[in-house]
Order: C-alpha cells, then sequence, then structure tokens
C-alpha cells in the first residue's frame, strides 16, 4: 500500500510531504514515489498516539483480567487514535495483580496494540493513596515483582512506587534494570526524591496529582523531578487534574524532550454520566464533568483521551511539535519501545493517524490496516 500527497511530521517531527509505502505493517519507504496509491491530500498525517498510563475506557478495565474488557479498551483506544497503550493495574493483591498480567500477556488485540503493561502500584504511600485501595498498600518486594514480572512474560514496562515508604534503594536498582521505575502516590520530600532518582528512578507518575507539591522553602517531589533532566514527567492534560496555566510552566521547564501525556482514564471514559468501579471501589462521573470522583469528592481517575488532551494542548497555548512528541515518541522512549512505534519514520511500525483542518480524527491505521 502506498499513501499518496502526505503531508506528515517526519521522525525529527518536521512537517513534510510525501508518499509513504507500507508492507506487512512496517513503514517501507518514504518520498516520491513511483506507483498508484491513496491519495491523501487536505489531510495531516501523525503518528499513532502513544497511551501508557490507562485503566480502561469503554466500559473495560484492564483490572478485570478480561479479554472482553481488554477488547472494549483497544477498540476505543483505536477510535480516538491511540494505537498503543499499556493497561494499568491498581493497587491489588498479590494474586489479583498475577491474573491480571497473565491474561494481558497472552491477549491478541483486536484495536489499539499492547505495548506493555504499568503497576500503579502496590508500593505507594497510604497518605498520598488518592483512589487507591488502602487495603494492599504495602512495602515493596523484590521477590514479589519478579514473580509478577515473569507472570507477565516480562511485559511490565513501568511501575509507580512511593520510595520513602519503605527501604527502596535496593529494589530500585534492580526493578529499574527491568523496568522504569516511576515516583508517584508519594510523600517523599526532596531529598527522599533525589535519593531515589540517584538509585534509578528515571520517572514521574502524573505530576503534580498525589505527591508532594513544590513550594518557595522545600521542592517536594514536584520542583525535584521538574529540575532533574534525568527523569521524564506525566501530564494529564483534561484541563481538570492541571490547570492550563500550570501546564503551560510545566512544559516550559520540561521542554519537548521530558513531557508525556497520559490519560489515566477509567472505564467511564467515552460512556457519560454514571457510577462505575475503579480497583473494588465506586466512582462517578457527573454530567459534564471533566473527571471521575470517589463519593468524598477526591479526584479518582481520568474520562480523556490522548487525541482530546492533544487538541486541548494546542488549545492551551503549546507548540504543536511539543504537543505531538508528548502524545507519541516520548511516551514510547520512556517504556524503550521507540525504535517500534512513536514516529514516523522507516522501519518502524505503520501506526498512523489522518487529521483534518480542524485536527479531528479521518482515518486510524494500525500495523498499516485501517482500524
Amino acid at each position: 500500500m502506498i499513501f499518496k500527497n502526505c503531508t506528515f511530521y517526519n521522525e525529527l517531527f518536521e512537517k513534510e510531504f510525501g508518499d509513504i509505502e507500507i508492507e506487512n505493517g512496517i513503514i517501507k519507504q518514504i518520498g516520491i514515489l513511483d506507483g498508484d496509491g491513496k491519495d491523501m491530500s487536505g489531510l495531516v498525517l501523525i503518528p499513532g498516539f502513544v497511551d501508557i498510563h490507562i485503566h480502561g475506557c469503554g466500559g473495560g478495565d484492564a483490572s478485570d483480567a478480561s479479554t472482553d474488557c481488554l477488547d472494549k479498551i483497544s477498540k476505543e483506544l483505536a477510535r480516538h487514535g491511540v494505537t498503543s497503550f499499556c493497561p494499568t493495574t491498581m493497587t491489588l493483591s498479590r494474586d489479583r495483580l498475577i491474573d491480571i498480567v497473565s491474561v494481558i500477556a497472552k491477549y491478541n488485540s483486536n484495536g489499539a496494540k499492547i505495548a506493555g503493561i504499568n503497576l500503579e502500584g502496590p508500593y505507594i504511600a497510604m497518605s498520598k493513596k488518592g483512589a487507591q485501595n488502602g487495603d494492599y498498600i504495602r512495602d515493596g518486594s523484590l521477590d514479589e515483582f519478579n514473580e509478577i514480572y515473569r507472570a507477565s512474560g516480562e511485559m511490565i514496562k513501568l511501575i509507580t512506587i512511593a520510595p520513602e515508604s519503605f527501604d527502596s534503594g535496593e529494589f530500585i536498582q534492580s526493578v529499574s534494570k527491568k523496568c522504569t521505575v516511576s515516583i508517584g502516590h508519594s510523600g517523599a520530600n526532596a531529598d527522599e526524591c533525589k535519593n531515589s532518582i540517584n538509585c534509578g528512578i528515571s520517572h514521574a507518575t502524573h505530576l503534580f496529582n498525589a505527591m508532594t507539591p513544590m513550594t518557595h522553602r522545600e521542592a517536594g517531589i514536584v520542583g525535584t523531578v521538574l529540575d532533574d533532566e534525568r527523569v521524564m514527567c506525566e501530564l494529564i492534560c483534561d484541563g481538570g487534574h492541571i490547570c492550563p496555566a500550570v501546564l503551560r510552566n510545566a512544559f516550559a521547564i520540561l521542554g519537548e524532550e521530558r513531557t508525556i501525556v497520559v490519560s489515566d482514564s477509567m472505564r467511564g471514559a467515552g460512556l457519560g454520566e454514571g457510577e462505575f468501579e475503579l480497583g473494588g471501589q465506586q466512582v462517578f462521573v457527573e454530567e459534564n464533568g471533566k473527571y471521575a470522583i470517589l463519593s468524598d469528592g477526591t479526584i479518582a481517575a481520568s474520562i480523556t483521551n490522548i487525541h482530546t488532551e492533544f487538541k486541548n494542548l494546542i488549545s492551551f497555548g503549546i507548540d504543536f511539535k511539543t504537543a505531538l512528541k508528548a502524545c507519541t515518541i516520548n511516551p514510547a522512549r520512556a517504556i524503550k519501545e521507540d525504535t517500534k512505534i512513536g514516529s514516523i519514520q522507516t522501519g518502524k511500525c505503520a501506526d498512523l493517524v489522518f487529521l483534518d483542518e480542524n485536527l479531528d480524527i479521518e482515518e486510524v491505521y494500525i500495523n498499516g490496516i485501517r482500524a
């Protein structure tokens, strides 16, 4: 297949014009190519979005340990231009986590592809648990992590921990050799955060949310990770979890290489107002709500998607290139999948999203097949 007359963003995320040939799901050639093909004049081509922190959407939740639920998630994501994702677990029991990752490891997607598994917890801080179930919060255990890692077929690409909540140095050093270790749901002070980065933490989970803030006398987690170029930071860009002014400041500090847009969405995303389950707890989406909440009003999870967040960022004043990288190549790089996905480049998967002049989705291709 050849896509003709494409206006696209190349591997450097610069605008280019040309044709793109797809063979066996891979981008084979880019240039002015001979032969007939599908005329894509008038559309803008970008890489497929990559969501590395998502619990669910479309009525499905990764923690249900169900192929039916994974189908719901992958199909809903594909509809919104997300071509790769990391199903994300909650803080749950060891046996439940093993069941979940075992099901994900065997799953063959009918929509967006699974790029890995994200463990949000269970080794987090009770004081910053947010919507996580406190009954299952526990100290980090290398033996337990390794058991879950084996059950996942070594598909775990990211884990969130609170490094101050247990003696975490050895854990971080060991686990960071197998997957990305992130700080989040944590009450660490600046020194504790810096020490954990020195041990191997290289990621921050939903920056600003469920972590110690930056003040003028104590950097907290927020100030410490913003100040350290070794750390990439997730941002939920639904306009509710973080206000636009703070997002602009965060993007200005992090630049175009360290920003990662995530949805952190739950099963109610895409379904409108209602009552849903998240990690064994009731959560609610109110009419015109920007996110899901617990019964006490605590923010539980988002109900957004990466495409909506991408458009939000443009409307908030973030430049196109920076916003696009934050939704594609940067999350791919954070989970070390950037040689396969995240940009339009020969040899990479043909995960492509065609947008109209309003940045609305016209067509989505995953491994060269229209979704």
